[in-house]
């Protein structure tokens, strides 16, 4: 009987290891989207006493919507209504267009600020978990006008539609909120590195990581 050769062997594993690995990767992919389904529900109806607290400071405090929906890019840039609570002015973007947020935000109403410092304003993205818009983790959706100025100077921006966007991420636990296309720099390569990298452990250490978001002072 003939042995293979060490070359053919060696072509063998590599080609058995490659398969695993896309197994292992599709298996993740499918078993996270469930995993966001559940969590997101469950995470809904839990803070919804929550949400009805914020909707009624927000009814009192300023003319318009509790909520506020915003066009951002999806896996594989298919757009879809990110939905938030309304923290900022009725039309506090007519005159500029879309700008990133930046310290003592003018446009930020004065009794919803603690909404963004603690992100209870992003609770309504759970919709958009349990529609499959959004996952729990994952890079951050950005506006589809910004996107196209981003990908001007970072090409590789549009590897983060590889996948599902995510209510919080990363990016977020390590850099916080970029305020500018040159500070964006660092959130790309932290989402990178998650795509690069997810795995259950990844998860579950950002997921942890996000509850000490809930007292974030550099939210804007």
């Amino acid at each position: 009987m003939t042995m293979p050769e060490p070359i053919t062997i060696i072509g063998v594993g590599a080609g058995l290891f490659g398969l695993m690995t896309q197994l292992a990767r599709r298996y993740f992919a499918l078993a996270k989207e469930v995993v966001d389904i559940v969590l997101g529900f469950i995470a809904l109806v839990l803070c919804l006493p929550v949400l009805a607290v914020c909707a009624l400071i927000i009814r009192l405090s300023s003319k318009g919507p509790v909520f506020f929906t915003q066009n951002r890019a999806g896996k594989d840039g298919k757009l879809f209504k990110m939905h938030k609570l309304r923290t900022m002015y009725v039309d506090a973007e007519s005159a500029s267009g879309a700008v990133w947020a930046s310290k003592d935000d003018p446009r930020i109403v004065t009794t919803c600020c603690w909404m963004r410092r603690s992100h209870l304003d992003e609770l309504p993205q759970l919709i958009n978990v349990i529609k499959g818009d959004m996952s729990l983790v994952g890079p951050r959706p950005e506006r589809p006008e910004i996107l196209a100025d981003l990908q001007k100077q970072y090409p590789q921006v549009r590897r983060r539609l590889s996948v599902r966007p995510g209510i919080t991420g990363l990016a977020q636990i390590r850099n916080g909120y970029d305020t500018s296309i040159d500070a964006f720099r660092h959130k790309l390569e932290a989402d990178l590195e998650y795509i690069e990298r997810s795995n259950w452990t990844t998860e579950i250490r950002i997921l942890a990581a996000t509850l000490g978001k809930f007292k974030d002072r550099s939210a804007h």
